[in-house]
C-alpha cells in the first residue's frame, strides 16, 4: 500500500482505511487505476500459444503503457512471459495461417509512425514489414503472408496518388499561420475531433517484392474504413485466397450525420471499382467474416435506418451466388463479437443477455442457439483444436485468461485460469453482489444488481450509491469497468444499486425499443420501482442516505429526476448529462441519434424535444449536485454541462463544476481519473456519509 498511499497523497487524497486483523483492505479506486489491463487475445492456429496485451498505468507520464505477453497453452503451468519482440509497443496481433509467425502494429520505427511488424512464432525477433509515410490505422495480413491490407488516413480528393498528396498537403499545412477552417458539411466534428478532410482508406501492399507500391482500394471514396471514431480491423477482411477485400463503409456525402447506412463492398487487391454487396439494405451492414472454406461471408445487419441501437441480425452470404441466408432470425438478442467455428458449421457470437455478456454457438443448418458461457462478461475468445481460450471479467474482478475444460458444454465452468495478472487482488476485499428482478413499467420484469460494501458488517446500514447507466441502450450488469466501477463504491463503504431500465440491452429488442420517445417516463418508473424494491429487500441499504449518479443518458436522468423525483436523494452527480434536449438536437454531431430518440428532428418536431426536457423543470431543483464535463465532448456539447451548473447556481443550490479541458465524453487520462474519483467520492462522503 505504500506506493498507493504516496500516489493518493500526491493527488491531495487522504485515504483513511482502518482494517482489522481479520479483514482485508477494501478495493478502492486508486487500486483500480493501477491495475494491469488485459486485452487483445490472439491464439495461434494450433492452439499452442496465446498472445495478449497488458496495459500498465504510468501515473508520472499520465498515460497507459502497453506490452505484449505470451502464454504457453501446451504447458499452462509456465507463467505468462513478456514477448521480447513486443518491446517498444505492440498491439493488434494476427497470426499467419500456418502459425510460423505473427504480425502486430507498433510505432517504434523510424519517423515514429505506426507500421506493421512481423515476429517469429516465439516472439524473439521482430522486423518491420511496412514503411509508409502515414500511420497504419488497422490491417489484415493474407493467410500466407503474401500481402497486407492497411488503413491509412488520406485526403480522398487527392485521387489515386493520395498517400504522397496527403503527405505533401499535411506538410504544407504546417506553415499556414491562419487558424480558420472552412466547412461545407454539418459533420464538422465527431466525438472529440474537428474533421480535417481526411478519410480512412484501404490499401493493399504486396509483401512478395521489395518496395511494392500500395494499391488504393477506395480511391476517391467518400467514407471511412475503419469507421470513425471506434472502428478497427473488424470492419474489413481478406478472402481466403488473399485476392479480394471485403469492407464495411458508410458513403458520407452531406447526409452523414443522419445516416447509419453502412454497406458491405468487395474489391480485388489489384484495385478497381468496389462492388456494393448490400445496397438493398438502407440500414447498417457490418463486420464481414470469411468462412474457413472461403466460400461464405458472415456479417451483421440492422433493418431500421437511422437507429443505431436496432437489433443486429446475423446473415451469411454465399459468395459464388450472392444468396443471403438469415441465421437464427427469431433469436431476440443483438450479437456483438462474431467468428466462425473451426468446422464452418456454426457461428460463434457474444451478446448481452439479462445483465451478462455471454458466448453463444449458432448452428447454421438449424439456427439452434446454444449458450457457451454463464455469467460475467466474455471479453474475447478463440476456438482451438483443444477447446476454447478466452478472456473473461465481471463484477468480481478484471479480465484474466482462461482455458475451457475438455468437452465442457459451458466453457467457463471448470475452466483453468491461465494468467495471474493483478495477483495482489487476492488480498483485497470486494463487495458481494446479487442480481434481482421486480415488476417495472407496464408490469414487465426488470432486472438490477445490488452490491454490499466491502467488509460488510451484518446488521449495519450503509449509504447508497444509485448508479444510472448511459447509452441509453446499454447495461450496468455483471461486467468490469475502469470508469464506472461499482466495486470502487463498495470499497468506499457504499451499498450500490443499479437498474437495467427499459431501453437497456440484453432483454430483447422490444425492451430496448421501449425507451424511444420515452426518455423520461418508462425508464424513470423502472428506476423508481427498482430503488424502492431494493431498499425494501436489502436491509443493509440506508434509504435515508441515497445519492444518484449517472453519465451521458445517465447524466440526463440525473438532471431529469432533479426536477421530477428528487425526494429520495441527498446528493446528485451529473457527468456529461443533457440539460436542454432541444439544444442537444441541433448541436450534437451524430444527429441520427437525437432524431430517432425524439421521433424526428428538432426542426420538424420541436415539441417532442420539450416532452422530457430537464431545463423546463429546473425550477424544482433543490438537491446538491456535482456537475462534470469535458471540453472535448462533442457528443453532449460542453454548454449542456455549463447550463446544468448555471441552473444550480442561479437557484442557490449547493453545487460544483468539475471541468476537464483535455477530456471528451469519457475521462481517460490516469491523473484526471484520479481527480474525478476524488471529487465524486468526496461529494458523496459529504452528503450521505461513508460506510466504513
Amino acid at each position: 500500500m505504500n506506493a498507493l498511499r504516496s500516489l493518493s497523497l500526491a493527488t491531495g487524497l487522504v485515504l483513511a482505511i482502518v482494517v482489522s486483523a481479520q479483514q482485508k483492505a477494501p478495493f478502492t479506486y486508486p487500486d483500480m487505476l493501477m491495475l494491469d489491463r488485459i486485452s487483445g487475445l490472439a491464439v495461434d492456429p494450433a492452439g499452442t500459444t496465446a498472445l495478449f496485451t497488458v496495459r500498465a498505468t504510468d501515473m508520472e507520464k499520465n498515460r497507459g503503457v502497453s506490452t505484449l505477453w505470451m502464454k504457453d497453452l501446451v504447458d499452462p503451468k509456465k507463467p505468462e512471459a513478456k514477448v521480447p519482440a513486443g518491446e517498444g509497443g505492440a498491439g493488434d496481433v494476427q497470426w499467419l495461417a500456418d502459425g510460423s509467425a505473427f504480425y502486430f502494429l507498433s510505432g517504434r520505427g523510424e519517423g515514429g509512425t505506426t507500421q506493421v511488424w512481423k515476429a517469429d512464432a516465439k516472439g524473439t525477433t521482430a522486423t518491420q514489414v511496412t514503411r509508409l509515410p502515414l500511420d497504419v490505422q488497422a490491417y489484415h495480413v493474407a493467410r500466407d503472408g503474401s500481402g497486407v491490407v492497411v488503413a491509412l488516413s488520406v485526403y480522398p480528393d487527392c485521387g489515386a496518388d493520395a498517400i504522397a498528396c496527403t503527405q505533401e498537403r499535411l506538410k504544407a499545412n504546417e506553415g499556414v499561420k491562419a487558424s480558420g477552417h472552412v466547412y461545407d458539411r454539418v459533420f464538422m466534428r465527431h466525438w472529440d475531433t474537428w474533421k480535417d478532410g481526411t478519410r480512412n482508406h484501404l490499401y493493399y501492399v504486396s509483401l512478395k517484392e521489395a518496395n511494392a507500391q500500395p494499391v488504393p482500394l477506395m480511391a476517391g471514396f467518400d467514407g471511412d474504413c475503419p469507421t470513425m471514431p471506434f472502428g478497427g480491423s473488424e470492419d474489413f477482411t481478406l478472402s481466403k485466397d488473399g485476392r479480394t477485400v471485403y469492407f464495411s463503409v458508410r458513403v458520407a456525402g452531406k447526409t452523414e450525420p443522419w445516416s447509419t447506412n453502412f454497406d458491405l463492398f468487395s474489391v480485388p487487391v489489384s484495385g478497381g471499382a468496389a462492388k456494393n454487396l448490400t445496397g438493398g439494405n438502407p440500414a447498417w451492414d457490418a463486420q464481414p467474416m470469411i468462412s474457413p472454406d472461403g466460400t461464405r461471408l458472415a456479417y451483421k445487419a440492422m433493418k431500421r435506418p437511422g437507429y443505431e441501437a436496432d437489433r443486429f441480425q446475423l446473415k451469411v452470404m454465399d459468395l459464388p451466388t450472392g444468396a443471403v441466408t438469415d441465421v437464427a432470425p427469431t433469436w431476440d438478442r443483438s450479437p456483438s463479437g462474431l467468428a466462425w467455428s473451426r468446422d464452418g458449421k456454426s457461428l460463434l457470437v457474444t451478446a448481452d443477455d439479462i445483465g451478462k455478456h455471454r458466448l453463444f454457438r449458432i448452428d447454421l443448418k438449424t439456427s439452434v442457439v446454444t449458450p457457451l458461457s454463464t455469467d460475467g462478461h466474455l471479453d474475447a475468445f478463440a476456438e482451438t483444436p483443444k477447446g476454447f481460450v478466452f478472456q473473461k471479467s465481471g463484477l468480481s474482478g478484471p479480465a484474466q485468461l482462461y482455458a475451457s475444460a475438455p468437452k465442457a458444454k459451458l466453457i467457463d465452468q471448470g475452466a483453468t485460469v491461465l494468467t495471474q495478472v493483478n495477483a495482489s487482488l487476492k488480498d483485497k476485499a470486494f463487495g458481494a453482489y446479487e442480481q434481482f428482478s421486480f415488476p417495472g413499467w407496464n408490469n414487465e420484469t426488470v432486472y438490477g444488481y445490488v452490491l454490499k460494501p466491502a467488509n460488510y458488517t451484518e446488521g449495519k446500514k450503509y449509504p447508497v450509491a444509485f448508479l444510472i447507466h448511459g447509452g441509453p441502450q446499454g447495461s450496468f450488469g455483471d461486467a468490469w469497468s475502469y470508469r464506472w466501477n461499482p466495486q470502487t463504491y463498495a470499497g468506499q463503504g457504499f451499498g450500490v444499486v443499479m437498474i437495467d431500465f427499459h431501453g437497456s440491452t440484453g432483454y430483447g429488442q422490444a425492451f430496448t425499443d421501449a425507451i424511444n420517445e420515452h426518455w423520461g417516463d418508462r425508464p424513470l418508473e423502472d428506476l423508481q420501482k427498482g430503488l424502492a424494491f431494493a431498499l425494501g429487500k436489502y436491509p443493509f441499504l440506508d434509504g435515508g442516505n441515497v445519492a444518484a449518479l449517472g453519465a451521458s443518458y445517465g447524466g440526463f436522468m440525473i438532471n431529469w429526476i432533479a426536477g421530477v423525483w428528487n425526494e429520495p436523494f441527498k446528493a446528485l452527480v451529473s457527468h456529461c448529462g443533457i440539460f436542454d434536449t432541444r439544444a442537444m438536437g441541433y448541436s450534437t454531431e451524430e444527429l441520427w441519434f437525437t432524431d430517432w430518440e425524439n421521433g424526428g428532428s428538432v426542426f420538424s418536431k420541436p415539441a417532442n424535444y420539450e416532452t422530457f426536457n430537464p431545463l423546463l423543470h429546473a425550477g424544482k431543483w433543490r438537491v446538491p449536485m456535482l456537475v462534470i464535463h469535458g471540453d472535448k465532448d462533442f457528443r453532449v456539447p460542453l454548454t449542456q454541462g455549463i447550463g446544468t451548473f448555471t441552473a444550480c447556481q442561479a437557484k442557490g443550490i449547493e453545487s460544483k463544476y468539475l471541468r476537464f479541458p483535455d477530456e471528451n465524453h469519457w475521462v481517460l487520462k490516469p491523473q484526471n481519473s484520479m481527480q474525478w474519483h476524488t471529487e465524486v467520492f468526496g461529494w458523496l462522503e459529504k452528503h450521505i456519509g461513508g460506510g466504513r
